[in-house]
């Protein structure tokens, strides 16, 4: 597979354009340089999770005996799920505002929106995990090429994190209300790409049979 065709599929699996309505969903209330220390720990998360993967992914897979159908599906649950919290759940400043008339403590024990769901499962996804781990086929692929694939991936992410800067301009437009909105429109399009990942995969096992 020559370079083009690996900057495309890590292009595809990855979405960089498509981390943007992700980013301003759970950014909304945050300020610019809180957004920008988001974009930049999603974008290293994100490196360090797909290297993870290049190194040992193919490894930790075949020893576990996961199915790579298996994880693509979990994957698309996990996306789903967060789909609804999009959907139904409270908007940022809404969750910050409860906390402060509760008078509870400022400190919080969630996962922080870069990692999750910036990080993980949105640049890091499954379908980006599943496609490192192939293109960096032990039994086909040496060093050298390996080394080529995990630049040209870094390369997609360093867009993707582009990307998530340009939103600080979109979010000053719209406000938090607007972001409020954004956020219910896009977790319908990530329940639907998540219901579509399962179906693709659940589709592949009827064909073949098997896992």
């Amino acid at each position: 597979m020559d370079l083009l065709e690996r900057f495309v599929t890590l292009w595809v699996v990855i979405d960089p354009i498509g981390t943007i309505p992700v980013f301003i969903a759970v950014t909304a209330a945050m300020t610019a340089p809180e957004r920008r220390k988001t974009a930049f720990m999603a974008c290293i998360v994100s490196i360090c999770v797909l290297l993870f993967f290049l190194i040992f992914g193919q490894v930790l897979i075949n020893a576990l005996g996961i199915s790579l159908l298996s994880f693509q599906i979990a994957g698309g649950i996990v996306l789903f799920l967060f789909a609804l919290t999009m959907i139904f759940g409270e908007s940022k400043p809404e969750r910050d505002q409860h906390v402060l008339d509760a008078d509870e403590p400022l400190g919080d024990t969630r996962p922080s929106p870069a990692v999750f769901p910036l990080a993980v499962p949105s640049l890091a996804s499954p379908g980006a995990m599943l496609a490192i781990v192939m293109l960096t086929d032990n039994t086909q692929h040496g060093i050298v090429h390996q080394t080529v694939t995990g630049l040209v991936m870094i390369s997609v992410l360093l867009v993707a994190l582009a990307c998530m800067m340009l939103a600080t301009p979109i979010i000053r437009v719209i406000g938090n209300s607007g972001a409020a909105i954004v956020s219910r429109v896009m977790g319908m399009i990530l329940a639907s790409v998540a219901a579509d990942t399962v179906i693709s995969a659940l589709l592949e096992i009827s064909q073949t049979g098997s896992l």
